[in-house]
């Protein structure tokens, strides 16, 4: 059995259609991306190398890829991933003050995943919303202009979810 299931390959292919024969190693990013997502959301050490092996480069070239972008992640993460951002904007904003409040509501430490397995708490850098700073990012949407109540509601809205699922 392949670590990358062939729909994770076919949509590789569709990637490297979009690039030279030769550079086929540019849909490393997408690649990483579709592999994580099929594999419940972070990147085992063997579903990179399926992924470089696919794209006929070195390991340690998609080990240095997963391992600069913040978009990745090497260990199993909570069922939601909330990425704060840290940047000048969201600093002066106050997101020092949503991340205290989140590491409290969802008892865990920035950097970390809930006992719970329900939330993983990250840092990041911009995220080109400085104008609506504060501003986090969960399962990949958005919320600006946070504020405590904001969050709550958030929060509130992602457990509802899990009891309606």
């Amino acid at each position: 059995m392949s670590v990358l299931s062939s729909e994770v390959i076919a949509q590789i292919d569709q990637w490297i259609q979009k690039y030279p024969p030769e550079q086929r190693r540019s849909a490393v990013l997408p690649g990483l991306l579709m592999a994580q997502e099929a594999n419940g959301g972070w990147l085992s050490a063997d579903v990179i190398t399926a992924v470089a092996d696919y794209l006929n480069i070195p390991p340690i070239a998609a080990f240095e890829v997963a391992s600069f972008y913040s978009m990745y992640e090497l260990a199993p993460i909570g069922k939601h991933k909330i990425s704060v951002c840290t940047n000048i904007a969201c600093q002066l904003a106050g997101c020092q003050t949503i991340i205290e409040h989140l590491e409290q509501r969802c008892a865990t430490q920035l950097g970390a995943t809930s006992a719970d397995g329900q939330y993983t708490l990250r840092s990041v850098e911009c995220m080109g919303a400085c104008i609506h700073a504060p501003m986090l990012e969960v399962n990949k949407q958005y919320h600006e202009n946070l504020t405590l109540e904001k969050v709550d509601a958030l929060l509130s809205q992602l457990t509802n979810e899990g009891a309606s699922s």
